[in-house]
């Protein structure tokens, strides 16, 4: 998987996150010193907004996270996105995902890995980044047969925002941490 410039610098300095925002990350059970959070410091009301949207969509979602995990994870590689793959690989692995079932992402469509609720979101996840956010009227159907209208929105936002995430961090050439 290619990186985000990783050998060049971010096109905006790493800035101190300010105190108040590196405690509402440590109090959602984040690490406050991400390179994507220094950056997002440049303008600190965007950055308080990002981590209450990002943290709502992994703490505050009836489908599952590992669901969820693996959408972000098929987002990442879709998206050449090492920063992104780094990052929620490890959150995949703290929710139990197995890593011959990460490893196994790319194939998903044919490995019995994967059940039918996750082939259906990895179905998803490529159809936003692929179809440019069109989904198909058979996937909209399958999707309505195992969640609820909320679960489904969720799973949308999820997918959307991890869509644009890949977009910032090449962006703005944001490396990944040492």
């Amino acid at each position: 998987m290619s990186s985000e410039n990783n050998k060049c610098q971010a096109r905006l300095p790493l800035k101190d996150v300010p105190i108040e925002l590196q405690q509402k990350v440590i109090d959602l059970g984040g690490k406050p010193d991400l390179n994507l959070y220094k950056v997002l410091a440049n303008n600190p009301t965007l950055l308080s907004s990002w981590i209450d949207f990002a943290y709502s969509l992994r703490s505050n979602c009836t489908t599952s996270r590992q669901l969820r995990e693996l959408m972000i994870l098929r987002g990442a590689q879709l998206c050449n996105s090492q920063y992104e793959w780094f990052q929620h690989e490890q959150m995949a692995k703290q929710c139990g995902i197995t890593i011959e079932k990460i490893n196994s992402i790319k194939e998903w469509r044919q490995n019995s890995l994967f059940d039918d609720k996750e082939k259906l979101v990895l179905d998803l996840m490529e159809s936003l980044i692929q179809n440019g956010g069109a989904i198909s009227e058979e996937l909209d159907k399958q999707l309505k047969q195992y969640f609820t209208e909320a679960e489904y929105l969720e799973l949308i936002l999820t997918g959307s925002f991890y869509v644009m995430v890949p977009t910032v961090l090449k962006a703005l050439r944001i490396p990944t941490e040492s």
